[in-house]
């Protein structure tokens, strides 16, 4: 008769093991660290948001607790999880940003961005609309994702359709120090050279590991091509980024799904309101509202 023993972990599971056991007590240190909480701050400081935070600090305990106090401050007086659609949707007439009807290879968020499609000159409209599309892009993530890849479509850029170096340095903090670990790539696709001047005004806001996300991608060039459709399946990708689909932007369409999106945010957060009608983009008339279930804790 022969004794079966189990076989033992090979190094290198057992590092991986190690690791993930240290980055959970990591998690349980910061969530003591951060005292008690409750209300929403308690719903949206789950194990896996401390775990962004603590990465994008690379596990500093201390940094980490200053980034999402930080964090529930902003959202305590911002409220992202409160601005709804038809509040911003005059912001996305045109499509500058939008949430594609496709996902990467990972089956992760994609969120499509349209530069030369600026249509106001509102910094603080256009900050609120991006939050609103980022919540919306997390919103609509797989279970499992984390994560959401952004597609930036220069065609027909220019200078006087750009928006501020300010308003970019302001996105570029919101999404840095509030939505840490939420983007895992940007493509910006074909920029033309008079893109080089912002590029280089915008950069340095850039943090070390979201400067490492943005790749420039052209046409032309077979590795920066090649390195996308590692992301993204061409058969999937709009024409306007090297694919083979036609993707045109219906706000009308669009504002529709964004509207059924606001009813699912309401549930998430546990928020009382009365959904209202969108014509064109825009608010209608609030019609009698059915009963909004508590979420759970």
């Amino acid at each position: 008769m022969y004794l079966l023993r189990r076989k033992s972990q090979s190094p290198v599971e057992d590092e991986s093991a190690q690791k993930e056991a240290q980055k959970e007590a990591k998690i349980k240190e910061l969530r003591a660290a951060l005292g008690p909480l409750s209300g929403r701050s308690l719903q949206y400081c789950t194990d896996a948001c401390l775990g962004r935070y603590l990465e994008a600090r690379n596990w500093n305990l201390e940094k980490a607790k200053k980034l999402i106090e930080e964090t529930l401050r902003w959202r305590v007086s911002y409220k992202p999880e409160e601005i709804r659609w038809h509040e911003v949707a005059h912001e996305g007439e045109t499509g500058k940003v939008s949430r594609a009807n496709f996902h990467d290879r990972l089956g992760r968020t994609v969120l499509i961005m349209r530069p030369a499609k600026q249509n106001t000159n509102s910094p603080e409209g256009n900050v609120r609309h991006l939050v609103y599309c980022i919540e919306n892009g997390i919103l609509n993530l797989r279970e499992g994702q984390e994560q959401m890849s952004w597609l930036i479509d220069f065609t027909g850029f220019s200078l006087n359709t750009n928006v501020s170096v300010k308003t970019a340095r302001d996105c570029i903090n919101i999404l840095q120090n509030h939505y840490p670990e939420r983007l895992a790539v940007a493509f910006l696709y074909n920029p033309p050279r008079i893109f080089q001047a912002f590029w280089k005004a915008v950069k340095y806001f850039l943090d070390a590991k979201t400067f490492q996300k943005v790749k420039f991608v052209y046409p032309k060039s077979k590795e920066s091509v090649e390195l996308m459709k590692t992301f993204f399946d061409v058969e999937n990708l709009p024409l306007e980024f090297g694919g083979k689909t036609t993707l045109k932007y219906d706000h009308e369409e669009f504002s529709r799904m964004m509207a059924e999106d606001d009813v699912k945010t309401a549930k998430l957060w546990g928020l009382d309101e009365k959904p209202c009608n969108i014509a064109n983009g825009h608010m209608g008339a609030e019609v009698a509202p059915e009963p909004i279930a508590t979420a759970a804790s």
